[in-house]
């Protein structure tokens, strides 16, 4: 992978995961995703390689990624999910190839054709999306409480009050701004 992009933010829940390609959707957002290369990397990192993108097929995977993350955050704040974004979903879903199958270890995973293209993942990442949008896993879509990210994620702690969609970004850059208002607070105070 090249140095200069933004590195990318890896989660445990696929189709969560995929939406993070765009961060910060309510600041300065970050595409991770910039070139057809660089899907092809994010397919790899998780599990669905592919030999090479198109400009056009980039663009099915842009819409794709929105339509989840329009679908997450309608499902995790309770309102009606977008009939245009279910569309794609599901569009994205029926068009891919792909089989899962059984690890060794007891976990499945998912096996593209040795012809793969960027639709056979999309399916399994639209799948995946299906699946957690439908609450059909064990766990609950949540918004990050990020002012400037609110990234749909799928809180799978045991109480089901996760606040960020990633502690090592969101969450510590709160933290940390919390901490130094506290600080400039307490330097203020013993002036």
């Amino acid at each position: 992978m090249r140095a200069d992009f933004p590195d990318f933010r890896l989660g445990k829940v696929l189709a969560t995961s995929f939406t993070g390609t765009l961060s910060e959707r309510h600041g300065d957002s970050v595409e991770r995703i910039p070139t057809p290369h660089r899907l092809v990397d994010w397919l790899a990192v998780n599990g669905l390689a592919v030999d090479n993108c198109t400009p056009a097929q980039l663009d099915l995977a842009r819409e794709l990624r929105e339509s989840i993350h329009a679908a997450a955050t309608a499902a995790a704040i309770q309102d009606a999910l977008p009939a245009s974004a279910v569309q794609v979903i599901n569009d994205r879903s029926v068009q891919g190839r792909a089989a899962a199958i059984l690890t060794p270890e007891g976990e499945r995973r998912w096996r593209l054709s040795s012809a793969s293209r960027v639709e056979d993942a999309l399916g399994v990442i639209a799948a995946d999306a299906i699946s957690i949008i439908a609450g059909e896993r064990d766990g609950k879509l949540a918004l990050c409480a990020s002012p400037t990210c609110q990234a749909a994620f799928f809180d799978t702690s045991q109480s089901r009050t996760r606040k960020w969609c990633d502690m090592n970004t969101c969450g510590n850059r709160q933290k940390k701004a919390r901490f130094n208002a506290n600080h400039r607070k307490s330097t203020r105070s013993a002036e």
